[in-house]
Parts: C-alpha cells; structure tokens; sequence
C-alpha cells in the first residue's frame, strides 16, 4: 500500500476482505495476476460478472418499480457531469455518467437525458424521478410527467432542506451571527500559536471551520462554539491572553467583543433551536440506515413541534421560521408519494387516532397515477382493506411487534403493495 500509493480505506471495503482471506487460503506459492491478465482477460470477467450482478437489480425493478436519480457535480479539471443512478429495494446502481460541460444545463436537454434513462429502464418500472430542485430540472420533472403520466417527477430532499437552511441562515440575526462565528475561527486558526491556546483550553477539543457552501456546517460549528462557550471565555480573560502579543491587535478586539457578547450566544441559542431539529431531518433523509421515503412527512411534522416546543408555544419567536419551511415544503419537497409513504408505514399508520385528508388524498393520487385503470385502481382500494384493518399476515403477532423495529423499506410486502399490484396489473 505504502509503496504503490493505494488509499488506505481500501481495506475498508469488503472486497479487501475477501481478498485476503483468498489468498490465505491458497497458501504458499500463490501466483500473482500479469499485468496484461489483470488489464485485459480479469477485467473482462469482472465486467461480466458485474453484469450479471445487475440482473438481480433490473429484476427487482421490474418487481417492485424503481426511482431514477440525478446528480450534478464538478470534478478536478471543471468539468460538468452528470450522474444517473437507479434505485430499488435491492439496493442503488449507477446507470451512466453524462459530460455537460459542452452544453448549458436546460430543462429541455435535461427532460432529454432523464427521459433516455426512462426509456433505457422501462416506462413501466420507473415510479419516480429524483433530481434538485433547480429551476432546470423543475422543468424537465415537468416535461417528464406530461410524457409519461405514470411517474412522479420529486425534487431532493436532502437538496430541499439544504435550502430551507440556507434560507434560514438568510434571515439578518442569523446571518450576523454565523459571520461572527467566521470571524472567530478565522483569526484563531490563521495564528498556529493561538492554536495551541486554544487546545489547552479546550482540552484538545477543535472548533470547526465552517464550509460556505454546506449550510449544515453552519449550525454544526455554532453548536460546537456554544459547547466550548465557557472554554472560550475562560481563554480571552485569562491572564496567558492578557499577556500574549495578539491581545492589543485589532482583529483580536473583535473576537474578544464577540467572544463576551450576550447577543451573540442568545443567537447562537436560537439558531440551534430552529436549526438542530431540521439537520435531524436532514441526517434522515441524507443517511443510508433506512429508506427515508417511510419517514419524512412524520419528520418534517415533529421538527416543527420541536421547534414550537423549544420556544414554549411563544409562535411570534418561530414564526418567520415556519414560513421559510412551509414556503419550501409545501411548494418543493411535499409530494404524493411522501404521503403514501407515511400512510404505508406500520409504525405510524397504527398509532394514529386519525388519517390527515392530505395523507389520504397523496395515497389515492398515487394510485390513480400509476395506474390509470379504473379496475385496477378498485382492486387496489379492495387490497388496501386488509391492511386498514390488520387483517391475514399484517395481523400477526411477530409483525405488529416489528411494527415500530423494522422500516417499511425491510418490509418490502409492507411498502411497496401497491407498487407490487399496480405493476402485475400494468
């Protein structure tokens, strides 16, 4: 590894693993690949076996439906790609990856490359369509769902709430207070000397240096800042500061200012009120522990109760707050299949004294929207009986003890029932 410069988390991966224990088991004498055995014949085999690995996956599309996902990104040299990946109860399989840098990124020739994706998969396996919610891509999800009227086209939900958080950031005392926050890391860690001050008042611990363009970093270095509070104020009062050479500097003015504000840490405070319970959210839909499609509408619903509840009810506090994320919830990220998704998770379908109307009518639209059929569509609401009442299977024991321990995406036969019957049906 050292002499051939490879990263040291591949041992990480499970491949390295099975390497190893390959080669212990063949012993002594074993005889390394050529480079033209692992350039041409190898990698040939490797090739083939991936694909037959991928037959697995195209058959759990056909099976259970699949998302199409879209992401941008620049790599080393400036170039604009674009990449397609497909994702199914089997698991997420990268499609293609599209140059765009010789091209501006319009909806149209946006709608063209997803509607190729489409097609490449099959019309009737795709059940929704995934990109961030540039205007873009607004567009080509547009496009999309006026061609094909069996899919839904669903802005990101991670990008959605990287968003609601830049907005969030947005508002003067937040903004204030994350430039201070700036300030202060930046003139600590451009001076190596106040470095190491710092760490022997914080016992090792670091202040994280914000990224401005990751804006749950903003709300990661304020909570780190407010950890270290009395760590920091301890610092610029004692006597080893007093007597450094940084002391009558302007820039250390500032942070000293900063530092013993009772402002700044009150909005510190009410940034992590506002912001923790939505970078909960974020960590939900942005993690790969579960299917978040399952989980999200009851998420957004208890990081607004978290967010009332920390100001005690108090709505002039938190109400420009709740306008920011019901202006990007209701118009970007509330969506149909977010509704069905809730509705068809045991842990919180049971548990409910009542079914909201919008739950209900996202439910039937997405009925009604992968299968057009109206005799389908009655089987389906026939189907959906058994599960209503917890009737056959779903009232089983060992399932309603799992309701709350296992995410629908483990119970397939929980999640994805009409998916499974509308595609027999098709």
């Amino acid at each position: 590894m050292y002499d051939a410069g490879i990263p040291f988390n591949a041992v990480t991966y499970d491949s390295f693993k099975v390497f190893i224990e390959a080669v212990g088991q063949y012993g002594p004498g074993v005889k390394p690949p050529s480079y033209h055995e692992v350039r041409v014949p190898l990698l040939k085999q490797e090739v083939e076996a991936t694909r037959e690995m991928m037959k697995d996956h195209e058959e759990a599309w056909a099976k259970y439906g699949c998302s199409i996902l879209s992401d941008g990104w620049k790599d080393k040299r400036e170039r604009t790609l674009i990449n397609f990946l497909v994702n199914s109860p089997k698991g997420s399989m990268f499609l293609e990856s599209v140059d765009g840098s010789s091209y501006s990124k319009t909806g149209e020739k946006m709608f063209q490359l997803l509607s190729k994706c489409v097609e490449k998969i099959g019309v009737r396996n795709v059940v929704q369509v995934v990109t961030d919610s540039a205007s873009n891509n607004v567009l080509a999800g547009r496009f999309l769902e006026a061609k094909y009227p069996t899919l839904f086209w669903t802005p990101c939900a991670a990008h959605c709430l990287d968003l609601m958080l830049e907005d969030i950031f947005k508002l003067p005392n937040m903004k204030k207070t994350f430039e201070r926050a700036v300030m202060v890391n930046s003139y600590i860690y451009t001076r190596s000397g106040l470095v190491n001050m710092l760490r022997r008042f914080t016992d090792k611990k670091e202040l994280l240096r914000p990224a401005k363009t990751r804006f749950a970093t903003a709300f990661i270095t304020l909570g780190r800042m407010h950890s270290l509070k009395s760590n920091l104020r301890w610092m610029f009062t004692s006597e080893e500061w007093m007597t450094s050479k940084w002391v009558k500097e302007a820039g250390a003015k500032k942070v000293v200012e900063v530092i013993l504000m009772p402002s700044f840490w009150n909005n510190v405070v009410f940034a992590l009120k506002v912001a923790g319970p939505l970078v909960r959210v974020l960590c939900l839909v942005d993690g790969e522990k579960k299917p978040a499609m399952g989980y999200i509408y009851e998420a957004m619903d208890r990081a607004k109760e978290a967010i009332a509840n920390s100001f005690n009810g108090d709505e002039k506090k938190y109400a420009p707050i709740f306008q920011i994320i019901d202006n990007r919830w209701d118009v970007q990220l509330h969506r149909p299949l977010h509704a069905a998704g809730w509705y068809l998770n045991p842990e919180y379908f049971y548990k409910a004294e009542r079914i909201d109307p919008e739950i209900m009518t996202g439910l039937y639209e997405c009925i009604r929207k992968l299968n057009p059929d109206i005799k389908v569509q009655d089987q389906i609401d026939a189907e959906l009986s058994m599960y209503n009442n917890a009737d056959g299977f779903f009232g089983n024991y060992m399932a309603i003890r799992k309701r709350a321990e296992k995410s629908p995406g483990t119970h397939i036969y929980i999640y994805y029932i009409i998916y499974i019957i509308i595609l027999d049906n098709r």
